[in-house]
């Protein structure tokens, strides 16, 4: 996961505190991507964070094991490009598949688990999640051909081809390392994964997962767009009376921990709502009414 940068569009409120470690309604920013992972059944995780934000993601995450997780830490020195992540995790890659999701983007998805289990199947290749936008001006845009497979993408185009934008979740095979170092930097001097993401579509290795009606797809790098989400989750949480991107549940249900290691983790919460609804999910295990869980994140 990505989180390092200087959050700058939302400054100065991200002055002393990093933008992934604010709230998202209810949850800090990191805990959606965070689940998002998780829910493609990843447990190694490596948080790329500021050398200043590193000792703050540590307190907050730990080493992941309290749900089920591996997760390790690198610093990224300065923001040059978000291909960058597999060059500083390249040791932590190895020679494994790997997926990228950036730490201030929010996914909701009655489909979400089923296309994370697709991308995590595949063995080689790339696979990059669309998402239909009014505004493609203001985007990464796919192009496709007339059998719908990607031909091009462009990054924030004047006259757009589609209005299918690129989303901040990414798939690759164990070649994103070596073809992120062969990489030129663009005009901006950073490297750009419009570059690493066309590598793949020119030698026509890249799928497209479409997110639909019914999806939501939230950056939250400015003021209004992290007011929307807090709203958007606020809503929905309370509508339905579950939460979203809860790393505690979707541990449970997915089977990273027990009933018994969910309560264990509610009760320093319970006079808070959050600990309210793990403790009640821990105490009534044996009713499932959520076999949903994942596909809710």
């Amino acid at each position: 996961m990505l989180a390092g940068g200087f959050g700058s569009r939302l400054y100065p409120i991200t002055r002393g505190v990093s933008k992934h470690l604010m709230p998202v309604y209810n949850k800090p920013m990191i805990y959606y991507p965070l689940s998002t992972v998780m829910l493609a059944g990843i447990t190694d995780i490596l948080v790329i964070t500021t050398a200043k934000d590193h000792d703050s993601f540590v307190d907050l995450l730990g080493s992941g094991e309290q749900w089920g997780l591996n997760i390790s830490y690198a610093v990224q020195k300065e923001p040059r490009g978000l291909p960058e992540a597999f060059l500083i995790g390249e040791s932590f890659i190895d020679r494994s598949n790997v997926a990228l999701a950036l730490g201030d983007n929010v996914f909701y998805s009655n489909q979400l688990g089923v296309l994370l289990a697709q991308a995590v199947e595949r063995d080689s290749g790339a696979t990059i999640f669309g998402y239909t936008v009014k505004d493609p001006e203001r985007f990464g845009i796919l192009s496709f051909d007339e059998h719908g497979a990607p031909v091009d993408i462009e990054e924030k185009p004047t006259r757009p081809k589609s209005n299918v934008a690129v989303t901040g979740l990414y798939f690759f095979d164990n070649r994103a390392s070596q073809f992120s170092r062969e990489l030129k930097p663009s005009k901006r001097g950073e490297l750009e994964i419009t570059d690493l993401i066309r590598i793949y579509m020119m030698e026509k290795s890249l799928n497209v997962s479409l997110l639909g009606r019914g999806s939501a797809w939230l950056d939250t790098g400015t003021p209004g767009a992290l007011l929307q989400a807090s709203q958007f989750v606020e809503i929905v949480e309370e509508r339905q009376g579950l939460k979203i991107s809860c790393p505690e549940e979707v541990a449970f249900r997915m089977g990273l921990i027990s009933a018994e290691q969910l309560e264990q983790l509610a009760q320093p919460l319970i006079h808070s709502a959050y600990g309210s609804y793990l403790l009640d999910i821990a105490q009534n295990s044996g009713i499932d009414t959520s076999m949903v869980a994942e596909s809710r994140q």
